[in-house]
C-alpha cells in the first residue's frame, strides 16, 4: 500500500511539473489517503500481533 502511496505522490509531482493543477490536487490527495490507511492497518496489525504474543517477522 506504500507502493501506491508513493506512485500517487510520483504522479502529483509530475503533473505540478507539468501545470496541471487539478490533476496534482488529486493525486497529491489519493497519496494522503492512502498512506494514512496503510498507517492505520500496521498499527492495528501490530497491536493485534502483540495481543497474540507472536514477535514480529523481520
Amino acid at each position: 500500500m506504500i507502493g501506491w502511496a508513493i506512485t500517487f505522490l510520483v504522479v502529483a509531482l509530475v503533473a505540478a511539473l507539468l501545470g496541471f493543477g487539478g490533476i496534482a490536487g488529486t493525486a497529491m490527495e489519493a497519496a494522503k489517503i492512502v498512506f494514512f490507511v496503510a498507517i492505520v492497518l500496521f498499527a492495528v496489525s501490530a497491536i493485534f500481533g502483540l495481543m497474540r504474543g507472536r514477535s514480529p517477522r523481520i
